[in-house]
């Protein structure tokens, strides 16, 4: 077999060999883990919304690359900030 290609035979563990989870001994472990999933959640989530901006702006934002949206939510809150 060429060195570069990994065999796909299962050399690992024999599944026979694989702790019986039905006992309760391992009942009692998988069930006292909490499960969670996806990300955790953030106290202030950022809402998805359409807006309609002028062209020129948006280019003036994406002329300095990635985090143009970010940079448009700043000057969004600087302008609320100094009301």
């Amino acid at each position: 077999m060429d060195e570069k290609k990994r065999s796909t035979e299962q050399d690992w563990i024999d599944p026979d060999d694989a702790p019986d989870l039905s006992t309760p001994y391992w009942q009692e472990i998988v069930l006292a883990e909490p499960v969670s999933r996806g990300r955790p959640r953030i106290p202030n989530p950022k809402v998805s919304t359409t807006l309609r901006l002028d062209v020129d702006v948006i280019e003036h934002f994406r002329k300095d690359g990635p985090g143009w949206q970010s940079r448009i939510n700043a000057a969004l809150r600087a302008s609320m900030n100094d009301k």
